[in-house]
């Protein structure tokens, strides 16, 4: 090249200095080795965290009936928790004599900045509960994602020599010593039976030495008492006195004087059996195995036994892996000292191991993406270009990795996502400027050294710009809101970074390498170097003969067949559109996981007692022992299961009535299994609702959501003033629902009809007996097993050990023994209940459920089926609502206003999809919008811009057709390949358009410059597509990401063949017309 170089910009500048400077070396060394230490340091999960602060505020009311709860404690503070800022939502839950109330924060709400705001209301407001009403003080329980347990382990003991109680002794002494593990939060047991002193008394027997139950209670009470230590001196000695000592054995209680009778004292064992231990269990956990079970582990398909489950959460910004593994270590330590040969211990959760293999799989993809895309360049441009773009690459995600953890994101399947996805697009800097160096070093006999930068400015700019345009079509999808935000946020922000970082890299480290590695042409090749005289020199003779071929018929004066095109790329993205109409393409907020547990959640009528309810959950157990893929399950009756993030926002942590039961279901690894989990839980749910429907129980097959969770997929809150309406809509609608192809699960909040005994107390009759009502309520409270009376100072338990005077499990369910049951008058006199009291039935009346100040009632329900995406079985519904005469009005986003009548609000998945859908399409058009005012500043033109955005539609040739061949749905996250293809094809078309313009300044004619153009540029174009698409290719087995994959594979395939043909002609065309 015998001219003179030109000067260079500020890309050329920085290429000039680090070119040849010993520093550039130890920079990318540096890069490396924080890079790896990143990847060591930063904790790993499966998922992103998602911080959603809630609390549970709850008061009880004892003896108050549902309906004073609702109007004295639940709209009062629902009122109240309203007016703090950043609350979402209010709701709760009256019953007989307790209110629950629970405040949601909008997510993103620091926890400890909520609480604060929680309490202050809570503790400033308290006067509106008065002292005398009879309310007990708020307690405040705070729950979050650090409360979801990140391990849980079930014993069993199958050589049977340990009853239920030295298990739960056992689980609680592991608890300390788990505890002690560096990382772990709260640890806590589910299930086993409480240690507790039952005294059963003889109604009879007490009446025969003169002796009333308040009797026993003031005498534990009195025996129990100890004085504070005392100081005497004595012969210059200073003696600490303590008065009294307290009860700690069985035996000290058993030999209790609680009454004199005929001079002679009458001890508590004359009058009760006295116990600990044997106690009546109000919960049940049990353990059972499927065929997949491991083997070495004792148990096998058919064995079932007694179990408790010891649950383990972890602080934040712990690595899950680090603690589950010391957890494993300690227990080993613990083994033949504290934890007993023949008890097994059952890791039935391990999200530790779980993320840990997500981390590596997803690094493995990482890596082999990165060597395939290097190989790819290694093909196309030969070995020495390659080295360079393979180390610019390295480096360039090693920084990314250091950037993801100094911002605070975790090693998770969204963060490590958008480096695979973003590899194509980090890869393209690299192969631009290395191209673009060889290309010129080619065509010049100039010095190496003044090549560079020169080369280097001339695809600087659009190189930033490129990054730029991706950058504005991603940073815009941060600022979704709600709970799939901080779900999505790695993704622009990783990627974003890469681009800056990629960049950095490209004008650093690339010239370095290109400086050593890239060498002149020798002899002729470089004589004819010599005579170079345009950019386009040295274009490749085969690509230049596609694009005659190509581009020559609608060159010249052929405006019809540039019109017949046009029209007929129109007519391919107008179809692509339409294929979500004609259901060719099923939109879904997120597919399901292939985990390896699910949850089978069962309501039985709410009359049942917990032995019943663990009956059915055992028959369901053995219909589980017969499916394959099972390895293990827990059921839980009368208590809850150690929660997910699903049950944290679904409150399943409240479900602890006798009717209430789940089961904890888990698979073997999914690499040992051919059935996803999806497919395992919808083949489970037949046959287990069918067991349900024989004891009247509602069954639902509950997954771990890959998303946000919301109540269920489908949910209408019904709202009506009136109660009877408001059940009778639910029933109408839940009736409706049964109807609707592919709604399953269907439930309400609505409450089977109880009976409910009420002792009355003729309160004329007890004042003349001498008698008050508080001490017939406090007597049956007592015998009922309502209080406890006094505790057992025992040295060696965890827990307080609580004393009962009871009744006999026989005994209470007597009205006859209830009312035998005698109080003493002030006369003295023992007087029986059945003087001065009736017990009578009355209707139990089932729980108000509040949301927002609004009463309201829910029917939920799931999807499952062909179209497994809930929005179609709750549009199906909505359409079966409007036909009907007499249906409630519909809402879709807000609460209604004024909802006297009866009205429908549509929740659930469609809610979070709406949300999530609605934020990316603003982003989107955010994007694009800033897309154009970054041309519009570096070309100075408005049509211009357009013409280099003309390829954007064209994705969706590709994106929808794409998720039709292959049967997928289209998601969250392939809206998110369809955002970052904007920047990506933009990028393409800045390179053709630059060039064009840059070969016609040079002279050459628009006809020529327009298809050397393609020539020229088609291998950078076509190795970044390809380098994007192979990355994306990792991504497409997994479940979630596959959408973001199909939409990078065939959205870059069409759009990228279709970009170098209509861009040069667009801009062909209106260059014709003077308008560019």
């Amino acid at each position: 090249m015998s001219r003179d170089l030109p000067p260079v910009g500020p890309s050329g500048a920085i290429a000039r200095v680090f070119q040849n400077n010993h520093l550039t070396p130890l920079l990318a060394i540096l890069a490396i080795i924080l890079g790896v230490l990143a990847v060591v340091v930063t904790p790993k999960e499966e998922e992103p965290q998602m911080y959603v602060t809630m609390a549970d505020i709850m008061v009880a009311f004892p003896g108050a009936s549902t309906r004073e709860v609702e109007s004295a404690i639940a709209t009062p503070a629902e009122q109240v928790m309203s007016e703090i800022q950043g609350v979402e939502h209010v709701y709760s839950v009256s019953r007989q004599g307790q209110a629950v109330i629970t405040v949601q924060f909008e997510v993103g709400i620091p926890r400890q900045e909520a609480l604060v705001r929680l309490y202050n209301q809570v503790y400033s407001n308290q006067d509106w509960l008065p002292p005398n009403l009879g309310a007990t003080q708020p307690v405040i329980k705070p729950k979050g994602i650090d409360d979801v347990p990140v391990m849980t382990l079930t014993l069993y003991d199958p050589v049977n020599g340990h009853t239920g109680e030295e298990l739960t002794r056992l689980a609680h002494m592991l608890e300390v010593a788990l505890k002690r593990v560096p990382g772990t939060r709260d640890v806590y047991t589910t299930g086993g039976i409480p240690d507790r002193v039952d005294i059963r008394f003889d109604p009879a027997l007490l009446a025969g030495f003169n002796l009333t139950i308040d009797d026993i209670r003031n005498a534990l009470a009195a025996a129990n008492t100890s004085s504070q230590e005392a100081r005497i001196t004595q012969d210059n000695l200073s003696i600490p006195v303590q008065a009294g000592t307290l009860l700690e054995t069985v035996e000290d209680v058993r030999r209790l004087v609680v009454g004199m009778h005929n001079g002679a004292a009458v001890y508590l064992e004359d009058v009760a059996d006295v116990s600990r231990g044997g106690t009546v269990a109000d919960q049940s956990v049990m353990t059972g195995f499927g065929p997949a079970h491991e083997d070495g582990k004792a148990g096998q398909p058919g064995q079932v036994y007694p179990a408790v489950t010891l649950a383990i959460a972890k602080k934040p910004g712990e690595n899950a892996i680090n603690i589950t593994t010391a957890i494993e270590e300690r227990l080993a330590q613990l083994r033949n000292r504290a934890l007993p040969e023949s008890v097994e211990v059952l890791v039935t959760r391990d999200y530790g191991v779980t993320a840990s293999q997500k981390a590596r799989k997803l690094i493995t993809d990482l890596i082999s993406a990165t060597l395939c895309v290097v190989l790819l360049v290694l093909a196309a441009m030969g070995w020495r270009q390659a080295l360079i773009v393979g180390i610019a690459v390295l480096i360039t995600l090693l920084l990314t990795l250091v950037f993801s953890w100094a911002w605070g994101f975790t090693l998770n399947r969204v963060s490590l996502f958008a480096l695979i996805f973003s590899i194509g697009i980090l890869v393209d800097d690299g192969i631009v400027i290395t191209e673009n160096i060889n290309r010129r070093i080619q065509n010049s006999r100039r010095a190496v050294k003044d090549i560079i930068p020169v080369a280097v400015d001339e695809v600087g700019t659009p190189t930033i710009m490129a990054s730029l345009t991706i950058m504005a079509a991603l940073i815009p999808m941060a600022f979704v809101s709600g709970l799939m935000g901080p779900y999505m946020s790695p993704i622009p922000i990783n990627a974003s970074a890469g681009m800056v970082l990629s960049q950095i890299v490209a004008f650093v480290v690339a010239p370095w390498l290109a400086f050593r590695l890239l060498k002149h042409k020798k002899g002729e090749q470089a004589a004819e170097a010599e005579e170079a005289s345009s950019s386009a020199d040295g274009v490749s003779p085969l690509s230049l003969r596609i694009f005659r071929t190509v581009l020559g018929p609608f060159l010249g004066d052929h405006p019809w067949r540039r019109r017949l095109l046009a029209l007929g790329v129109v007519g391919l993205t107008l179809a692509a559109t339409s294929l979500p109409v004609f259901q060719a393409v099923i939109l879904k907020m997120l597919p399901f996981d292939n985990k390896s547990e699910l949850q089978v959640v069962v309501d039985m009528p709410e009359r049942t007692p917990m032995e019943q309810t663990q009956r059915v959950l055992m028959e369901m157990g053995s219909y589980l022992e017969t499916v394959d893929e099972v390895a293990n399950w827990q059921t839980y009756a009368g208590t809850a299961s150690p929660i997910n993030f699903n049950g944290l926002v679904r409150q399943y942590y409240l479900r602890g009535e006798p009717y209430h039961g789940d089961i904890q279901v888990n698979l073997i690894h999914e690499e040992n299994r051919n059935r996803q989990s999806h497919d395992i839980a919808q083949s489970l749910r037949d046959p287990l609702t069918e067991i349900g429907e024989r004891y009247g129980a509602s069954v639902k097959i509950v997954e771990v959501p890959p998303g946000p969770p919301v109540l269920s997929p489908v949910v209408a809150e019904i709202y009506a003033v009136d109660e009877d309406r408001r059940a009778a809509l639910a029933r109408q609608v839940a009736e409706g629902m049964t109807r609707v192809d592919g709604l399953v699960d269907i439930d309400t909040t609505l409450e089977s009809p109880t009976r409910q005994w009420e002792v009355v107390v003729d309160r004329d009759r007890a004042a003349r007996l001498g008698v008050s009502q508080a001490q017939v309520v406090a007597a049956l409270q007592t015998a009922l097993g309502g209080t406890n009376v006094s505790f057992l100072h025992d040295d060696h338990a965890k827990y307080p050990v609580p004393i009962r005077v009871i009744l006999g499990e026989g005994d209470k369910a007597q009205p006859s023994v209830l009312l035998s049951l005698k109080v003493r008058s002030r006369s003295g006199a023992l007087v029986p209940l059945a003087s001065i009291a009736d017990v009578r039935e009355a209707d139990w009346m089932g729980a108000i459920y509040h949301k927002d100040l609004l009463p309201v009632t829910y029917v939920t329900a799931d999807m499952a089926g062909e179209i497994d995406s809930p929005l179609y079985g709750m549009f199906a519904m909505v359409e079966r609502l409007n036909q009907q005469a007499g249906a409630p009005e519909q809402y879709f986003i807000d609460q209604p206003p004024l909802p006297e009548k009866g009205t429908l609000k549509w929740d659930g998945e469609w809610q979070i999809t709406y949300e999530t859908f609605r934020d990316m399409g603003a982003a989107y058009s955010v994007g694009v919008f800033m897309i154009f005012v970054l041309l519009v500043a570096q070309f100075r033109y408005y049509i211009l811009p357009l013409v280099i955005m003309a390829p954007i539609p064209l994705t969706l040739i590709g994106i929808m057709p794409g998720h039709a061949l292959l049967g997928r749905e289209f998601t969250a996250t392939s809206m998110i390949g369809m955002i970052a293809l904007a920047g990506i094809i933009v990028r393409n078309s800045i390179l053709l358009v630059v060039f064009i313009r840059q070969l016609i300044e040079e002279g050459v004619e628009l006809d020529e410059a327009v298809v050397l153009a393609g020539a020229v540029r088609i291998k950078p174009i076509a190795l970044t597509a390809i380098s994007a698409m192979v990355g994306a290719y990792f991504i497409l087995n997994d479940p979630i990401f596959n959408g973001l994959a199909i939409s990078l594979v065939f959205g870059l395939a069409m759009s990228t063949l279709l970009t170098v043909l209509v861009v040069p002609l667009l801009y062909y065309t209106l260059a014709r017309c003077k308008w560019v």
